[in-house]
Parts: C-alpha cells; sequence; structure tokens
C-alpha cells in the first residue's frame, strides 16, 4: 500500500472555557451544545476534551465522509487536520498541500472592491502577482461579477458576494480538501455551474474529507466513513463495512 497521506495517531484535543466555572459544571453539562466531555480542571475553570484517541489513515484516492451528531467533534476535527488547532496530544502528520474550506468569507474585505478581494484572498491561499493576474479573468468570469468587479462588494447582492466567494474558495487545487458540507452557493441559474465546480474540485484532490449531515451524499461520494461520538472514534473503515446502527437515519 502506498504511504499515507494522511495520518492520525491517538490525537486528542483538550482546550478551556473561561466562561464557565467548575462549580456550574452540572448546570453546563445540560446546556452547552459542545461536543466532547467536560472536565473540571485546575483553578476552578472547565475544560472540553472535544476529541479524544482519534487515530486513522487516507491514502491516495481515499474519499472520507464524517458522520456525527452535532456536537461529536465533526468540525474540530476538520480544524485539526486543517491546522487551525494544534493537538493536545498524540501525532498527526497531512502531507501535500492542504486546501480547507470552513470558512469560504475568511478574508473578505466588504469596503474593498471585487477585484481587490480576489487579490486579497489568493495572497491568503499563498498566490502570488503573475498567478493571481492568470486566474483574474476567470474568477470574474465563473462568477458572473461583470462590471461589479471594480465596486466595494457591501453594494453586492447577497447571490453576487455568494458567487464570488464561492468561485474564490474553489479556484485552488489542492492534494487534502477538507470539506464542511457540500459548497453551494448563488441562485438557481448558477447552482450548475456549482455541481460541476465541485464535481472537478473533488476529482482533482488526492485524498477529500468531507463532513456531511447528508448520508446519502457521503454514500455517493467517499469510499470510507468515520463516525464521531463525543469526539470519539466508533467506527473507521470501508462504507460498505458501517453497521446498521451506526448508519444515519
Amino acid at each position: 500500500m502506498s504511504p499515507s497521506l494522511v495520518s492520525l495517531e491517538r490525537v486528542g484535543l483538550v482546550y478551556p472555557i473561561y466562561s464557565i466555572r467548575a462549580q456550574s459544571l452540572r448546570h453546563a453539562a445540560i446546556n452547552l451544545a459542545v461536543g466532547g466531555r467536560l472536565l473540571k480542571g485546575s483553578n476552578d475553570v472547565v475544560h472540553v476534551s472535544a476529541l479524544n484517541n482519534v487515530s486513522f489513515r487516507l491514502h491516495e484516492g481515499d474519499r472520507l465522509g464524517l458522520v456525527g451528531h452535532n456536537g461529536s467533534g465533526k468540525t474540530t476535527l476538520l480544524k485539526v487536520l486543517a491546522g487551525v488547532y494544534e493537538p493536545s496530544e498524540g501525532k498527526i502528520d497531512v502531507r501535500g498541500q492542504v486546501s480547507s474550506m470552513l470558512d469560504i468569507g475568511h478574508g473578505v474585505d466588504w469596503e474593498a472592491t471585487g477585484v481587490d478581494n480576489i487579490k486579497i484572498m489568493s495572497r491568503l491561499r499563498g498566490l502570488r502577482g503573475r498567478e493571481i493576474r492568470e486566474r483574474m479573468d476567470d474568477i470574474i468570469n465563473f462568477s458572473e461579477l461583470g462590471g461589479y468587479a471594480d465596486l466595494p462588494m457591501k453594494s453586492y447582492s447577497a447571490g453576487m458576494s455568494a458567487r464570488l466567494m464561492f468561485t474564490l474558495a474553489t479556484s485552488f487545487t489542492s492534494d487534502v480538501l477538507i470539506l464542511d458540507e457540500w459548497l453551494g452557493a448563488g441562485d438557481a441559474a448558477f447552482l450548475h455551474k456549482v455541481a460541476e465546480r465541485m464535481t472537478s474540485l473533488v476529482s482533482q484532490a488526492r485524498v477529500l474529507v468531507l463532513a456531511s449531515h447528508n448520508f446519502a451524499l457521503l454514500d455517493s461520494t467517499c469510499n470510507k466513513i468515520l463516525v464521531l461520538d463525543k469526539g470519539q472514534v466508533a467506527f473507521f473503515g470501508p462504507k460498505e463495512d458501517l453497521p446498521d446502527e451506526l448508519r444515519p437515519v
């Protein structure tokens, strides 16, 4: 088997919640919508064990579907894979260029023009002058901005803003693609372009990690499934081996 592109070994993540004190732990456990377990730490500070002992490997061509109830740790795991969070314990190794679409609006300056935002967000993704100029016309054309590209984004309709942010987010290929739900944007007339774009983007990635509540989508897209329950792995393996009792309704 080829070397793994994504490898997690006994990864755990614990972080403090300073707004909740340990004496109100029982009340917090009932009312706080977080994954994992609430722990009483030192200095009367409550900690959340968001991930615990998470281990798996992904190889070239793997498409992993991430399943779990709200608060199970899916988004936390995606952020660990994307490098947003540093694990508290364990080892993580992600090889190649990573593209995470956890917040496709990250970096948007609403006072700046569409063209300037294309430059800003392209730089955030590691592109430089010549590369940005080469992509500029394609991004403007695909997002259907026309003359609005030279106007401030605060003057855009919601649909125009969504089209531009989607286009920017899907304009960069990667080895490891991380998605929190399948991206969609714009009005009905734009959606057919969205579907084609997403299919192309996924096909170019060497590894895909996709979290979604739509199990039919995961079943049709992925070859492996990982089920998270309170920050722990309840199942990881080929989708055909997923037990019926863990299959989302």
